[in-house]
């Protein structure tokens, strides 16, 4: 089995993306860690059901237990390891992970900041130390891009002349064009300016001597930026549901969302719909004038005879 995810990790991830790279080498690492020395033959579905529990029940470096839509996560990474062992190595005749189930995820998590919530984290990230957080946390509400992208982004990536800025390492492979606008285009035409000339990254760590330029990171001024808005349940993943709830209260439909946050489905974008209701009542009132207003002026003349 270790040698199973060995040849796995080293022949198929690298050709997926930076962020599923780095996820899924975590889970599979994990998967080696605690299967690794069984015979392949003796990883039965029981076996991967025994595991499936201890994921559930394991706590993570960060404290909290698994969710199941982690659990999931994990479980999928070996389900697709098996697959390319089978069909493509000859290592196994069948993938035992398709006979268990896995748990029961939720409808997704949809963190919305209000108006005065996105003021006050705005207001805290240009308070930050880190000069890089306000413009990251300004092109993740305007673009709903992943932090991943926006950490990831070269200066190749972003055409100011046409005001939009391509995404080539996205979570699915897919890339898209993302329009760059308003005052992330001030932004990025401002830091154009300023960029510097060691590498092509637009969010580049502070230059260290001998050390090859990697993407800044944010994490620790971000946490500050949430505690000091006294923002509660935040995650900075939570601003892409943000940003398509912005887009879809001002009219955007399913398929512009989906093309805009990368997403290959429509299902995926439907859990913005509940917020919107307030910004479609008006498309719908004006339905009912057109098909129904003859009838409706009829009553009100009968009801005033």
């Amino acid at each position: 089995m270790g040698e199973l995810i060995d040849r796995y990790i080293k022949t198929v991830l690298p050709e997926k993306s930076a962020s599923s790279k780095y996820s899924q080498g975590i889970q599979l690492r994990w998967w080696k860690r605690h299967l690794g020395s069984y015979v392949l033959a003796d990883v039965t579905p029981a076996v991967l059901v025994e595991h499936r529990g201890k994921l559930a029940r394991e706590s993570t470096s960060r404290g909290p237990k698994r969710s199941p839509a982690t659990v999931a996560r994990y479980m999928a990474a070996l389900s697709h390891c098996f697959t390319v062992g089978m069909k493509e190595w000859g290592w196994l005749d069948d993938n035992p992970m398709r006979f268990v189930s896995k748990p029961r995820e939720g409808k997704g998590r949809v963190r919305f900041l209000d108006d005065d919530e996105r003021g006050r984290l705005l207001k805290a990230c240009r308070e930050s130390r880190n000069p890089d957080l306000y413009t990251v946390v300004v092109l993740a509400l305007s673009t709903g891009m992943r932090r991943s992208e926006i950490l990831g982004l070269t200066w190749r990536d972003v055409d100011l002349g046409r005001q939009i800025t391509a995404v080539t390492d996205s979570k699915n492979n897919d890339s898209r064009a993302v329009p760059l606008t308003g005052h992330a285009y001030e932004l990025m035409t401002a830091r154009a300016k300023i960029r510097r000339i060691d590498t092509d990254l637009v969010f580049p760590a502070p230059a260290k001597l001998r050390q090859r330029p990697r993407p800044v990171d944010i994490q620790s001024a971000w946490d500050w930026a949430v505690e000091r808005a006294k923002l509660e349940n935040l995650r900075f993943h939570d601003l892409r549901p943000c940003a398509a709830t912005y887009l879809a209260q001002s009219g955007a439909s399913l398929s512009e969302l989906a093309a805009t946050l990368g997403h290959r489905t429509l299902e995926m974008v439907r859990r913005y719909q509940h917020l919107t209701a307030g910004h479609t009542s008006p498309v719908v009132e004006k339905m009912n004038r057109r098909i129904f207003g003859s009838e409706a002026n009829s009553a009100q003349t009968k009801g005033r005879a």
